[in-house]
C-alpha cells in the first residue's frame, strides 16, 4: 500500500485515466449512463415535462399506458388529483437529486475536513472524535424530526439533517485513512525537509486520501437518497404540491388496491437511483483503491 500511495503522490492525476478503467466494467458503465440520463432529465425537467406537474385535472387515477385503459396523453397515468405522474417524476427526481447531492456535498466536505485535521493535528483528535461520537448518537430520522419541529417541514430542514448525519461517518472514515497515510515514510521525509504544514496537508495527506474519501461519499449518496425519501414519506420533507419521490410514494399509499401505479412508479425510481449509485460506488472502489489494484 505504501508503494501505491507513493506513486499516487508523484503521478499527475490526468495520467492515471481511472475513468477508462471504470468504463471497462459493464455494470459500472450502465449505472453511469443511467445516472447521467437521470441527471439530464432532472435538469431539463421544465422542458421535458409534457404537462404542468402541479395542475390538477378531472382525469383522476388514469392508469399507465401499458394498462388496457391507459392513454398516451398520460404515459405513466395520473394521481389522485389528476396530476400527470410522468411530469411529477421529472420534477420529483430533480428535487430528490438536489437533496442528495447538497447533503452529501456539505456533509462530506465538513466530515472529511474534520477527520483529516484530527489525523494531521493529534492534539485535535480527542476533541474531534468525541464530537463525532455525540453526532452519531442522533439518528438521521430523529434529527429530521427535531429540525422540522424547530424550522418547520420542508426540503431545507431535510438537507440540514442529512448533511449533519453524513458528517460523523465521513469524519471517521477520513480519519482512519489519514492516520495510515500519516505513518508513511514520505510524510516523515517531508517533515525532515522542513516542508510547511500547508504543503504537507494538501500535497501529501489530502492527495493520498481523496480517492478513498470519494469512494465512501459515492456509496453514501445512495444511503442519503434513501433516508431523504423516507423522511419525505413520513411527511417531514417537501410540502405539497411540490413533487418529491418519497412524498409521491406516500401520497399513493391510499390507492394501492385500485391504483398501485401512483405509489409504485416513484418507489421504483428511488430503487433504481439508489441501486445504480451503489453499483457505481462499488466500481469506483475497485478502480481507485490502490490495495485492490495491486
Amino acid at each position: 500500500m505504501s508503494a501505491a500511495e507513493t506513486d499516487a503522490a508523484d503521478t499527475p492525476a490526468p495520467t492515471r485515466a481511472w475513468y477508462l478503467r471504470l468504463m471497462r466494467d459493464p455494470s459500472a458503465l450502465v449505472a453511469a449512463l443511467f445516472l447521467l440520463a437521470v441527471c439530464v432529465v432532472a435538469v431539463a425537467a421544465p422542458v421535458l415535462s409534457p404537462h404542468d406537474p402541479f395542475a390538477s385535472s378531472r382525469s383522476v387515477m388514469v392508469p399507465p399506458v401499458w394498462a388496457e385503459t391507459g392513454s398516451w396523453t398520460h404515459p405513466l397515468g395520473t394521481d389522485g388529483q389528476g396530476r400527470d405522474i410522468l411530469s411529477r417524476i421529472f420534477w420529483g427526481t430533480r428535487l430528490t437529486l438536489v437533496i442528495g447531492l447538497v447533503s452529501v456535498g456539505i456533509g462530506g466536505f465538513l466530515g472529511s475536513l474534520l477527520g483529516l485535521l484530527a489525523a494531521f493535528r493529534p492534539g485535535l483528535d480527542p476533541w474531534v472524535m468525541r464530537l463525532v461520537d455525540v453526532m452519531l448518537s442522533f439518528p438521521a430520522i430523529l434529527l429530521g424530526l427535531a429540525l422540522v419541529a424547530v424550522l418547520g417541514p420542508g426540503a431545507g430542514p431535510v438537507i440540514v439533517a442529512l448533511a449533519i448525519a453524513t458528517v460523523p461517518d465521513c469524519a471517521r472514515i477520513a480519519r482512519s485513512i489519514a492516520v495510515s497515510v500519516m505513518n508513511q515514510e514520505y510524510i516523515e521525509a517531508g517533515r525532515a525537509l522542513g516542508l510547511p504544514a500547508r504543503q504537507l496537508f494538501l500535497r501529501y495527506l489530502l492527495r493520498n486520501c481523496v480517492s478513498s474519501i470519494m469512494i465512501f461519499i459515492s456509496l453514501r449518496f445512495g444511503q442519503v437518497i434513501l433516508i431523504g425519501a423516507a423522511l419525505s414519506f413520513l411527511g417531514l420533507g417537501a410540502r405539497p404540491p411540490t413533487a418529491e419521490l418519497g412524498m409521491m410514494a406516500a401520497q399513493g399509499r391510499d390507492f394501492l388496491l385500485f391504483a398501485p401505479h401512483i405509489a409504485v412508479i416513484p418507489s421504483v425510481m428511488i430503487f433504481l437511483i439508489v441501486l445504480t449509485a451503489n453499483v457505481l460506488g462499488d466500481a469506483l472502489r475497485d478502480v481507485l483503491d490502490p490495495r485492490l489494484r495491486s
